[in-house]
């Protein structure tokens, strides 16, 4: 049967990699990921950015809100740089950082096969294009704006939601890697 299929090219075979070397399972590719990680994406962004509108409106100017104690406290902060407020004087540098990721995931997901990285990459554009936006259209100018950060744990940096989903993208593709899936599906048993 699978012989025949290989034969016919049923769509659960198409593409699927027949000279693919020892230590390495080859998985039905079947339909594209490519409408998962674009839910995944819009929804990061919109989040995202509904939360710097609110932010802007409601906190920006006002004293910060404690959510747990010192602990946790949400202060709006405008932030030039990139994590943690290094770098400041490399806003446009960041700029086209964020411009080659986007394009590098848009290229990538012509070859998605896998619903876990269609949802990792879909974090890292979704918060790649909120801080994006923020650059591109806050003052002080175009390519030069301050991200709006705004989520101030004790002891650490304040960041914003666009930086959680990147974080957590980023995360999920460290593990899947180490777990040996590939974008394309396959499965490498080393």
């Amino acid at each position: 049967m699978a012989e025949a299929e290989s034969v016919i090219g049923t769509p659960d075979s198409a593409g699927a990699d027949e000279s693919a070397g020892p230590g390495t399972e080859v998985r039905p590719q079947g339909k594209r990921k490519l409408a998962a990680l674009l839910v995944v994406a819009v929804l990061a962004y919109l989040i995202d950015l509904g939360s710097k509108m609110l932010v802007v409106a409601k906190l920006e100017g006002h004293e910060p809100i404690d959510l747990i104690g010192d602990l946790l406290r949400l202060s709006a902060i405008r932030n030039r740089g990139a994590a943690f407020g290094m770098g400041e004087a490399y806003t446009v540098i960041f700029t086209l950082i964020a411009s080659v990721v986007i394009t590098v995931i848009i290229r990538l997901s012509r070859k998605l096969y896998s619903l876990p990285w269609a949802i990792a990459l879909g974090l890292l554009l979704g918060g790649a294009l909120g801080n994006l936006t923020d650059r591109i259209f806050r003052s002080p100018g175009v390519f030069r704006g301050a991200v709006v950060d705004f989520i101030a744990p004790a002891h650490f940096a304040v960041f914003n939601l666009a930086d959680s989903a990147i974080v957590c993208g980023g995360i999920l593709i460290v593990l899947l890697s180490f777990r040996g899936l590939d974008p394309d599906g396959t499965i490498h048993k080393d």
